[in-house]
């Protein structure tokens, strides 16, 4: 995408925030650091700086009304919050933790990292390909800044990185984080990430965060020590006590998380995490907004919920779209046959569900939900427009949920799964790929720890004990087979390898069929999705359906998939001009009027520019190995 000539005074970016540490003279020749430090629950607290060569400096800090407290120091470039002698803690808005969660916190210069692609302003939402990914399983910071241009010729727009809240130990799924303003050290040092984004931002490439304001991870969150209104007493969630969106100091204390990652690291969007166990839809509401008035008019800034409850009327005005784990769970089931746990609320109908989830959004807008013990779950939503949802196959929790941690491809078969593939990256909603999906990878994602001692067994043990409802898992002997979050090993078989030879052409094959339909997407669908609106599904019989939308320039776009092994009638309207198909060929027996099993046809009707079908678009067909590599 084209800049505008760089402007030479915004080569730096810092968000100032109004507690931690905040550095206020210039860093070379007078360098002065603010401490700014909420802690209610004490009547009084020291800063501890460390010095060169190992020395220490406590400078009292004088409390200034409502549990603040505030401290002038000089140039420590570690320090800590000291609240006895025996205690003393990170700083809870510490912009880096060198020595993890329980060593002092490092004062950062925000803008000593040089901006390259300052001008950079985002892409509108309907461009949007997320590619979900891990940090620490990609290799750091710099391992994933190493991976970003064969990212942007495949054909995503924006890489999507699981939490980098500073966590306990060395490796972790990212939801264990405990120090929400700290990039976690074992990737890199914050300038690195800025690093990764700016790269991204050169190749056209949006970045986005995954936040976690719900709950903090269960080692090395010390905020019940010094803050205790922190939290709302008596009240939990599945993670720990539940965080009190009530209290003002709360409430701005993840305002100014989100600004922070926004204006500091130039993210250009955030994915909020199960924010159903916030339960506050007026803080959600009032993050938006802030967000929308505090960033730069002409930035494209996109924020993305996970939400149980599918409360549609978030997604009017204040939020650009949800994760659709309404449509993730019924092609689950359709693909599968799995029934056990969420996927069971899915079994009853799953193409009618399909049908609908395709033409209105969700699947359940007010339904009994029968895992919610036959309660109404979500809001009517067939008013909003397809890119309010966010699509996909897989992801962290659907795979790292698993006791193995099975990718999709180990479950059913491939011709099926193609034509699943289809669907989604051609879907008018919004599709997410997750890491290496793209490979067609077999290769297990777990959930994985760093622990020790007691935690380390409880978390282990926990998780098996959460297996035991399964079929699967019923036998102990079973169970005691589930990895340990906590071995390496378990991190280790969830992090990319080197390709094998003998797998080259199987990922090319896979590759191959992601380029040419996300190729397809871009030249034919993208440019025509602002406007979209569904005009229909039909059922066509056991999993298969027919799906339109009138795009925005008034052209039609129509799905037909067959997720059966069997092949039926295709009851419908002339074929227009295809635009993909898997498998190959499967056109002809459409233009017959019948639909293969395991097959998956996109076309366009109305006044189509031939000329530009004819030389965007990419159907799948099988390519002989020198040909993948073209």
């Amino acid at each position: 995408m084209s800049e505008r000539p760089i402007d030479p005074h915004k080569h730096h970016h810092a968000y100032c925030l109004p507690f931690g540490a905040h550095l206020t003279g210039a860093a070379r020749e007078n360098p002065r650091t603010r401490f700014r430090f909420w802690a209610p629950s004490r009547d009084a607290v020291q800063v501890e700086i460390q010095r060169a060569g190992g020395k220490s400096e406590l400078i009292d800090m004088q409390a200034t009304g409502n549990g603040w407290f505030e401290a002038d120091g000089g140039a420590g470039t570690l320090y800590r919050y000291r609240l006895d002698k025996d205690l003393a803690v990170p700083d809870p808005a510490s912009r880096f933790q060198p020595q993890d969660v329980h060593g002092p916190s490092e004062v950062i210069d925000p803008r000593a990292y040089r901006w390259t692609h300052t001008n950079w302003h985002g892409r509108p939402w309907e461009e949007t390909v997320l590619y979900e990914l891990h940090v620490g399983a990609m290799g750091g910071y710099a391992g994933v800044t190493a991976r970003l241009p064969e990212l942007a010729q495949l054909g995503v727009t924006a890489i999507e990185l699981m939490p980098l809240s500073d966590f306990s130990g060395t490796r972790n799924w990212g939801y264990d984080g405990v120090l929400p303003y700290a990039p976690d050290s074992s990737y890199g040092r914050p300038d690195d990430l800025k690093k990764l984004v700016d790269t991204a931002h050169g190749l056209g490439l949006m970045v986005f965060l995954d936040v976690v304001y719900n709950h903090f991870g269960p080692d090395g969150n010390y905020l019940h020590t010094y803050a205790q209104s922190f939290f709302r007493e008596g009240v939990h969630t599945p993670w720990g006590p539940a965080i009190d969106f009530k209290r003002p100091q709360v409430r701005d204390f993840f305002f100014d998380n989100a600004l922070y990652w926004l204006n500091e690291y130039r993210f250009d969007g955030l994915r909020l995490d199960a924010v159903h166990a916030i339960n506050d839809d007026e803080w959600l509401r009032e993050l938006s907004q802030r967000i929308r008035s505090c960033v730069e008019a002409n930035r494209h800034v996109h924020l993305v919920l996970e939400n149980e409850h599918n409360t549609a009327n978030l997604l009017e005005s204040h939020f650009d779209a949800q994760w659709n784990d309404d449509a993730h769970n019924t092609l689950h089931v359709l693909l599968t046959g799995e029934n056990e746990s969420y996927y069971g609320e899915y079994c009853d109908k799953p193409t009618e569900k399909l049908a609908r989830i395709l033409k209105e959004g969700f699947a359940y807008q007010g339904d009994p939900s029968p895992i919610h013990g036959g309660k109404p779950r979500g809001e009517k939503n067939a008013h909003l427009p397809p890119t309010r949802f966010v699509m996909f196959l897989q992801n962290h929790d659907q795979i790292g949920n698993r006791a193995m941690g099975e990718r999709l491809r180990s479950l059913t078969d491939d011709e099926s799964l193609f034509a699943a593939t289809g669907l989604l990256l051609l879907s008018p909603q919004i599709p997410l790929l997750f890491m290496e999906e793209q490979y067609g990878s077999k290769q297990p994602f777990l959930f994985f720890t760093d622990y020790h001692d007691q935690l380390a067994d409880a978390v282990r043990e926990g998780r098996r004990k959460e297996f035991a409802k399964f079929s699967a898992f019923s036998d102990e002997k079973r169970r005691a087979q589930i990895p340990d979050p906590n071995d390496r090993k378990t991190f280790e078989m969830s992090s990319p390898k080197a390709i094998d030879k003998q797998d080259e052409l199987d990922r090319l094959e896979w590759l191959h069929f992601y380029r040419s339909a996300l190729t397809v997407r871009a030249k034919l669908i993208t440019p025509r999705l602002k406007g979209a609106k569904s005009i229909g599904t039909n059922v066509l019989g056991d999993k298969a359906l027919v799906a339109r939308w009138k795009l925005g320039d008034s052209e039609t776009l129509s799905f037909a998939l067959n997720l059966g092994d069997t092949e039926i009638a295709l009851n419908d309207s002339p074929l227009g001009k295809i635009i993909f198909e898997t498998p190959a060929r499967a056109q002809d027996r459409a233009r017959d009027g019948r639909l293969g099993g395991s097959t998956f046809l996109a076309w366009l009707t109305g006044e189509v520019n031939e000329y530009a079908i004819a030389h965007d678009a990419r159907r799948f067909e099988p390519a002989s190995a020198e040909g993948k590599r073209s």
